[in-house]
């Protein structure tokens, strides 16, 4: 494959959006379409380590957190870990805890070790490291026990100090658009001093945060997104001290571009010296997307981006030359989706709703996930619930397909197919009056504890039953079943999903039933399968 230098090649396209099952076509020899990733991986920031490239993002309240994700080629992208297998403190998040939890954390390699530093705005600043990052990570350490000091960001300088930047959310803190850094102990661990406040906002700079840490050509630099998600631009910070004072620039922002609020993320230097980034883009109800933008230095100053409308801020790109690593893109493939249920173990792109409980689904060797249904305890509605087993929307349109056999006992058990958010809605199997039938339920106004609304019900034979969401550009939603997984039937009217609390809507699977018995019913799950 024929690569093309990418600081002197630009492919004038459209700026479209594009779902990544629209991604499959091969494109033109040696190059990619943005985004890389249409999927809410919210926040990301990577890492090189020799020819690999690892990324984690934020995971908020579900469980496991810390996703990782790995490439060779920065453009596809496989999931093949979780750094934080629970959220802690534990029993805080045996419940949902919607918006909490897992805030922008930042990756980094140093002395044999990946480290993943983020902050928990309820209570502090925590690390986690290992030395094989498809392997087990570390407990994690609270770095510092704060509240609202969030986004932080490790530097191991030349002279075998450390640091730590990071920001504040004004809903905890107090106060924002402000950055602060720290010295921290050489292993990482806790900071050795309150901070020295690095560089104020507030006048061009509002909501200042996710802060990344950098020191390259003797300078000392801070990259932070500004103006919030939906409308922001990315800044760089430097300065010949880790303590300022910093100039600023704006370096990418929306432009004459559809992708809005183009920042926050991670700047990339390959082997041979060239420079991307990686950011997000708000997109509900699908959440924050991931773009890869070519990036260079001037005058050392880090440009993102391409300045098309010459104001001197770069703007995002929809197709350019792919990244010269090792491993050259040759077409962006989507991540993996379906779940067959052949494995003793859940596929990576599960995460429930809050800290698990072993009985809540057991996987199986024999072909099959079971699904316990947990008794409704004290939810107003499932926004409440815990036992929600999730994974993020894959695409702009797609076709999600489960087979259920079921095996309810008592009146009220139920098990089915959910499309999260805050709205919600789903389609499922219910034990009633001594038989099963098929209800569909929407719940607008979730968050705000509204009641459920049953809007269609039908009536089920057998023990089987194939359920199926189909979703449109823009989130609209199509619920429907069948009984031999050929022909279906619509079930209820369509849906609009909507995004969650800081996250895109979610969907997956769920059990629940109204109070204990002895021996509760069971659902199994023979396959999870997504199409185009």
């Amino acid at each position: 494959m024929k690569l093309i230098c990418y600081l002197f090649i630009l492919l004038v396209i459209p700026m479209v959006a594009l779902s990544a099952q629209e991604q499959q076509p091969d494109l033109p020899a040696g190059t990619y379409r943005n985004p890389i990733i249409h999927a809410d991986y919210s926040d990301p920031d990577v890492v090189r380590v020799g020819d690999d490239f690892y990324l984690t993002a934020s995971s908020f309240n579900a469980a496991p957190g810390l996703p990782i994700l790995h490439s060779r080629d920065l453009v596809n992208w496989r999931l093949i870990n979780h750094a934080l297998p629970r959220q802690v403190p534990l029993d805080t998040f045996a419940r949902p805890q919607h918006g909490n939890g897992v805030w922008a954390p930042a990756i980094r390699y140093h002395d044999g070790y990946f480290y993943i530093y983020w902050g928990d705005p309820d209570f502090g600043i925590y690390m986690v490291r290992t030395q094989d990052p498809a392997g087990r990570w570390e407990d994690p350490v609270l770095v510092q026990a704060a509240r609202g000091w969030i986004d932080p960001c490790p530097l191991w300088d030349e002279d075998g100090k450390a640091y730590l930047v990071h920001a504040f959310a004004g809903s905890r803190a107090g106060l924002k658009s402000v950055i602060v850094v720290h010295e921290m102990s050489p292993d990482g661990t806790h900071l050795l001093d309150d901070g020295v406040l690095v560089f104020d906002g507030h006048a061009h700079h509002g909501t200042i945060e996710g802060t990344k840490f950098h020191k390259s050509n003797g300078y000392y630099y801070i990259l932070a997104p500004a103006g919030g998600v939906a409308t922001g631009w990315q800044t760089v910070l430097r300065s010949r001290s880790v303590f300022g004072p910093y100039e600023e620039q704006v370096v990418l922002h929306q432009g004459d571009t559809d992708v809005n609020g183009p920042h926050q993320g991670a700047w990339v230097e390959l082997a041979n010296g060239d420079d991307w980034f990686i950011h997000f883009q708000e997109k509900q109800p699908y959440g924050r997307i991931v773009h890869l933008q070519p990036a260079r230095w001037e005058a050392d100053w880090l440009r993102i981006g391409v300045d098309r409308n010459r104001d001197g801020i770069g703007e995002p790109v929809a197709e350019y030359t792919v990244p010269a690593t090792a491993h050259p893109a040759r077409s962006v493939t989507p991540l993996a989706t379906d779940d067959e249920f052949n494995q003793p173990r859940l596929a990576l792109q599960w995460q429930w709703h809050a800290n698990p409980k072993a009985e809540w689904a057991f996987p199986t060797a024999m072909g099959f996930l079971r699904l316990n249904p947990v008794i409704n305890g004290d939810w107003r509605n499932l926004w409440e619930a815990p036992n929600l087993l999730l994974t993020k929307l894959p695409s702009e349109s797609f076709t999600a397909t489960t087979k259920l056999a079921f095996s309810p006992h008592h009146d009220g058990e139920q098990s089915g197919l959910i499309v999260m958010g805050r709205d919600y809605a789903y389609l499922t199997v219910e034990q009633h009056k001594g038989e099963p039938r098929l209800k569909f339920v929407h719940c607008p106004g979730a968050e705000n504890g509204a009641a459920e609304r049953i809007m269609a019900t039908a009536a089920l034979e057998g023990q089987e039953v194939f359920l199926r969401l189909s979703m449109a550009p823009g989130g609209l939603t199509q619920f429907a079943y069948s009984s031999d997984g050929q022909s279906f039937r619509t079930l209820g009217p369509p849906f609009q999903a909507r995004e969650g609390k800081w996250i895109g809507a979610k969907m997956g699977l769920f059990a629940n039933r109204p109070r204990h018995e002895n021996d509760g019913g069971y659902f199994d799950y023979d396959w999870f399968r997504v199409t185009p």
